[in-house]
């Protein structure tokens, strides 16, 4: 599945490299304490450092550019199809996202993505002014209900199951919950992302300089007060989670940017080739972090949750990334499409 244009090659890009920062996020839960950005126990000095690392540049930085993205996938569905099989789509999307918790791991983005495309699917037709309004008010809204989620205590169980049934059950319950508490986190940088394919900002390199070095660098300044809570410097506040979400989506969106910059200086070799290829199937590698986070977390197999150091942690989480990386480096080579790709297209458009 070759790619068609050189100017594909900045999303898929951008989507094969960020998700090394969906599976870091997502290994933090491996170390002690590492949950939901709080503060993990006994940290190294080389901990220390990661942790403030995962802090600035991770934790709630990588998900905001997969929205942006996803809502510039929207404007090039909609240039080539019928809405209603964007909507048929993101009903599916809300399908494969309920069996994703269903069967490996509550850390859902998919049912999430498939409500935000029914709700705002007709943004494409709304005025600039619309856009950013709307997207202000969704990116402090989005902010609050994080914020508040980051500093309250984590609930535990007086008794965890450690059965699949149970763990399976377990996990549904939070369906109804963090579904619709991500689609609201990511309503700002979806409505980024549709008013970005609309308007043809890939193509203005002065106004992708700009966002890139603002967005990363503000942004980066806006989670130091985050990061001094997951060092164990400061007690958990909900000030802190505020502001850490709000420069997520600055980070997040300059991470698009840069990406864009990068990919038009990059010569194609083996290794764009399989971050590319790990982008165009970016569904497929997602699911496939799942699988493995399933096989190291459950209680009934390796149960290493909160078993690890950070460092120990990143390393397993950037592993995972890798061999998805290579995994799709292989279909490439064979000239297929993801499987989850597939199927969805299938369901969707058939």
């Amino acid at each position: 599945m070759q790619l068609s244009t050189r100017r594909d090659l900045a999303p898929d890009l951008a989507r094969g490299v960020m998700l090394s920062l969906i599976a870091l996020a997502h290994a933090q839960f491996l170390a002690d304490g590492g949950a939901f950005g709080g503060a993990v126990a006994s940290l190294s000095a080389a901990d220390t450092v990661v942790q403030a690392l995962l802090t600035l540049f991770v934790d709630s930085r990588g998900y905001p550019l997969f929205a942006a993205l996803f809502g510039y996938g929207m404007v090039l569905i909609l240039r080539r199809r019928d809405p209603r099989q964007l909507r048929k789509r993101s009903l599916w999307l809300i399908v494969f996202g309920f069996l994703h918790v269903l069967l490996l791991f509550p850390g859902d983005i998919l049912a999430s993505y498939g409500l935000l495309a029914l709700c705002f699917a007709g943004a494409v037709h709304w005025s600039s002014r619309r856009i950013f309004v709307t997207a202000g008010i969704g990116a402090v809204l989005g902010a609050v209900v994080y914020g508040f989620v980051m500093s309250s205590p984590m609930p535990v169980p007086d008794v965890a199951p450690t059965d699949p049934l149970s763990m399976a059950l377990m996990r549904v319950t939070t369906f109804p919950f963090l579904t619709p508490m991500n689609a609201i986190m990511s309503i700002c940088p979806l409505l980024i992302g549709i008013w970005a394919a609309r308007e043809r900002v890939l193509e203005n390199t002065a106004l992708l300089r700009r966002v890139a070095s603002i967005g990363i660098g503000v942004g980066a300044l806006g989670g130091i007060p985050q990061t001094l809570v997951t060092t164990g410097v400061v007690a958990s506040n909900v000030g802190a989670g505020v502001l850490h979400t709000l420069s997520g989506y600055a980070v997040g969106i300059g991470y698009g940017a840069l990406f864009t910059l990068i990919a038009r200086r990059l010569r194609s070799g083996p290794v764009v080739t399989a971050l590319v290829a790990c982008g165009q199937r970016s569904l497929t590698c997602y699911l496939a972090q799942s699988v493995a986070w399933f096989v190291i977390a459950e209680p009934y197999l390796f149960n290493l949750v909160g078993q690890l150091s950070v460092v120990s942690a990143s390393l397993v989480g950037l592993g995972v990334w890798a061999v998805t990386v290579l995994g799709a480096a292989w279909l490439d080579r064979a000239g297929r499409s993801g499987p989850a790709e597939s199927l969805l297209r299938r369901l969707s458009y058939s």
